[in-house]
């Protein structure tokens, strides 16, 4: 889209979608759910609000959705009820059109973030400890594949994009997203995004498309978005075939939970492998798993931090669990979940190099002391 067209849909959306404008605008709402002209929802600081704002009926409501979806080359139809699409900022705009949407037309816009969260300010909001930062900061710089795990908005891409900060000046990162989301600061980064097929069916290119591709540009490190259908299994045998370092995030609610939903998804790329040798596969490739949860009140922490050992004897999965969230009590007396080490020393202990073993204060030596 050139800057004159740009400029136009910058008009039209600021038009048609003036009674959201405000809080597409609001650095503190995270997301826009529409679930009928007259009924919006926000998301702002993890909770979720009921606004008085709606437009002025179903035909403007109807409007404003049809002229989104022009500029950007989408349609809604009876073929076609469901469409994603990006706002000219990046935000994610999702349209579920009835009959599939029974109650009327819905329409989700998750905002793109301008700023990112770096891991001191994580450390600073109780997302995680001094503790866990140290670790994931070693981890990465160990090369270690891992996942982020966690549901709906819990904040694992925010903590991924937080977590590449670790990875070292001059490594090529090839980034492989389904709708741009992650903001890597390093210089050497390649990013590949999904296409969704045009109105005809033609011209989609599939994460799987993208994963295979950037094993041609030469990677460092590979950094996958979202992991959700079979390119799981091609970042497996990737992670067991040289790419050290990788990391992506997937929706699970525990590390074992991920690496279960990890088996089923490379499943899904109808390679016949057994069972046992799949998860042979998944052990040795995934290191480590955090795990993201969202907790009432809206509070993203991490909650679980899951080291991967070889399979059993009976080919199930073995975990070593070295961060859990406990019971503490606050400065005011009051209970609250706070991450904590379990006692256990990590894998990698006696196994880093000087470079990384240097990066160790008094907060994490005793965890790699072989």
């Amino acid at each position: 889209m050139n800057m004159d067209n740009a400029t136009i849909f910058a008009e039209t959306i600021s038009h048609y979608l003036a009674p959201i404008r405000a809080y597409l605008d609001d650095p503190t709402v995270t997301e826009v759910m529409i679930n009928r002209f007259c009924e919006i929802y926000i998301e702002r600081g993890g909770k979720i609000e009921k606004i008085p704002a709606q437009f002025a009926d179903e035909e403007a409501y109807d409007a404003a959705i049809n002229n989104i979806l022009q500029f950007t080359g989408k349609s809604l139809s009876d073929q076609a009820p469901l469409v994603d699409t990006r706002l000219p900022d990046g935000s994610r705009v999702h349209v579920a059109k009835t009959p599939c949407a029974r109650f009327g037309t819905a329409v989700t816009i998750r905002k793109f973030s301008k700023s990112t969260l770096d891991m001191d300010k994580l450390v600073e909001i109780g997302s995680l400890t001094k503790r866990a930062r140290e670790y994931l900061s070693i981890a990465v710089h160990a090369e270690q594949n891992l996942l982020v795990a966690g549901g709906t908005s819990s904040g694992k891409t925010s903590l991924l994009n937080a977590m590449s900060a670790f990875i070292p000046a001059g490594e090529r990162i090839v980034v492989i997203e389904d709708s741009a989301e992650l903001q890597l600061r390093q210089e050497h980064v390649i990013s590949l995004e999904a296409r969704q097929p045009d109105r005809y069916g033609r011209g989609q290119v599939t994460i799987r498309d993208l994963f295979r591709a950037s094993l041609r540009l030469r990677p460092d490190r590979i950094v996958i978005g979202e992991v959700r259908g079979g390119e799981a299994l091609d970042m497996i045998q990737a992670m067991t075939s040289g790419h050290g370092g990788s990391m992506g995030t997937l929706h699970a609610n525990s590390p074992s939970d991920a690496l279960n939903r990890l088996e089923t998804m490379a499943m899904m790329s109808k390679v016949d492998l057994p069972l046992h040798a799949l998860r042979a596969q998944i052990a040795s490739a995934i290191d480590l798993v955090v795990q993201m949860s969202r907790h009432l009140g809206g509070k993203r922490m991490v909650t679980q931090i899951s080291e991967i050992e070889p399979v059993n004897e009976h080919g199930q999965y073995q975990l070593r669990d070295i961060f859990m969230t406990m019971p503490v009590r606050d400065q005011k007396g009051r209970k609250a979940l706070q991450l904590s080490w379990t006692g256990i020393r990590s894998s990698m202990a006696g196994r880093l190099r000087p470079a990384e073993m240097r990066l160790a204060t008094e907060l994490t030596k005793e965890l790699f002391t072989a």
